[in-house]
C-alpha cells in the first residue's frame, strides 16, 4: 500500500486552501491542472511509497516516537507558488509557515531504521493544490500566481501526526487514516 506521514487541515482551513485553488482554477481556465480534491488537501512530511501491511505497526511506533518531541505547532497559510518555478509551474502549492521543519526531519530519522529514509531535498511546508499534465495555455496562471497576494485568515495549530495510506482511484487519490499521533511535548 502507498502510505505517506502528513498533517491534515481542520475543515475551516481545507475551505480557505480550496478558496484559494478555485481563485487559481477561475484565472486560468485553459490551464490544464489536475486540481487535487479538498478532501485530500494536506501538508506532507514524509512520503513512504509502498508499505507492507505487516510493516505499519513498526512504522507507528516509529513515528509515536518522533512525534513526542514535539508540541503542538501553530501553523499559518502564507503564500501561493509553484515548484519548480512559477514561470514553469508543474506543482502548484500553498505555503504553510510554522516549524514543521524539525517535526519534518525527526520523522525521516525515525523511520529510515524501519526501511524508509528521509527525503533528500530540501522541506518546504506545502499544501499541494494541483498538478499540470501539460503545460500549453499556462499565461493565465502565471500571471495569477504572480498577482496572488498573501492569504489571510488561514492559521490553525496541528494537534497530530497522520500516517495516511493512499487508494489510487480514476477520479484522484483517496486518503485513509491508519495512524493518528498527537503533538504531545509540553508547550515552551
Amino acid at each position: 500500500m502507498r502510505c505517506f506521514v502528513a498533517i491534515a487541515l481542520p475543515e475551516a482551513i481545507r475551505a480557505g486552501v480550496a478558496r484559494l485553488q478555485a481563485g487559481l482554477r477561475a484565472a486560468a481556465p485553459g490551464a490544464d491542472v489536475r486540481w487535487t480534491a479538498p478532501a485530500g488537501l494536506h501538508v506532507t512530511l514524509q512520503f513512504l511509497g509502498e508499505v507492507r501491511g505487516a510493516h505499519v505497526p513498526a512504522v507507528s511506533a516509529a513515528l509515536a516516537e518522533a512525534v513526542a518531541r514535539h508540541a503542538p505547532k501553530p501553523l499559518a497559510v502564507d503564500a501561493v507558488g509553484a515548484f519548480p518555478t512559477p514561470m514553469q509551474p508543474r506543482i502548484l502549492w500553498a505555503g504553510v509557515a510554522g516549524d514543521l521543519a524539525g517535526l519534518a526531519a525527526d520523522v525521516g530519522a525515525a523511520l529510515a531504521p524501519v526501511g524508509y529514509p528521509p527525503e533528500t531535498r530540501p522541506f518546504h511546508a506545502h499544501v499541494t493544490l494541483g498538478r499540470v499534465r501539460r503545460p500549453g495555455h499556462l499565461g493565465p496562471l502565471r500571471a495569477a500566481l504572480a498577482g496572488f497576494g498573501r492569504p489571510d485568515g488561514l492559521a490553525w495549530t496541528a494537534r497530530e501526526v497522520v500516517l495516511y495510506r493512499s487508494h489510487q482511484s480514476p477520479n484522484g487519490s483517496v486518503y485513509e487514516a491508519l495512524a493518528q499521533v498527537p503533538l504531545s511535548a509540553p508547550c515552551p
